[in-house]
């Protein structure tokens, strides 16, 4: 709860920073010379990209909460099964090991979402977030294309996502690279 408070709340200072940038941008515009219009229209551009930024974000952190509710519903949902220090960090060998058991139920069935969910949630685990958000994308984009109840069946090849989707054989053994 504590997150989805954090995320509203940015989100509302991101969108009245749009709107004040926005209305500068306006008057810059209004003023009428070369250079202001310029200006104007440039200013314009930047709320212009934070607004498609901040709904792109939007989409995917409500498409994600989405898969979390029906794999929670089905389950399914990873179980903290994590290590952790005194300080109440996870453990790097535990996310690793746990890391390592979900890239190969991924790998056993690559057109599985919900083996791309966990994965996802490994690698945010294992505090590798760039790969965490690609899987977590793989793992959208195999909801949208299955239909509700099919269960892949595991084909024991190893994955090649397309579209940059990260590979969960890829170059380590581990998302720590260890």
């Amino acid at each position: 709860m504590r997150a989805k408070i954090t995320y509203v709340v940015t989100a509302a200072v991101l969108v009245f920073y749009f709107v004040l940038v926005g209305s500068r941008g306006v008057l810059l515009i209004k003023h009428g010379t070369l250079i202001t219009v310029t200006f104007g229209i440039a200013v314009l551009v930047l709320p212009a990209i934070g607004v498609w930024f901040l709904w792109k974000n939007t989409q995917f952190v409500r498409r994600a909460n989405a898969l979390a509710a029906e794999l929670d519903a089905q389950g399914g949902l990873p179980v903290d099964e994590l290590l952790r220090t005194p300080s109440g960090r996870i453990d790097r060998a535990s996310a690793d090991a746990v890391f390592e058991r979900r890239r190969e139920e991924t790998e056993d069935a690559p057109d599985d979402w919900r083996c791309w969910f966990r994965l996802a949630v490994a690698y945010q685990d294992a505090r590798d977030t760039p790969r965490a958000r690609k899987a977590m994308q793989r793992a959208i984009a195999l909801h949208r294309t299955t239909r509700p109840g099919d269960l892949p069946s595991p084909s024991g090849d190893v994955p090649s996502p397309s579209g940059g989707a990260p590979s969960p054989s890829g170059e380590h053994s581990s998302p720590s690279g260890v």
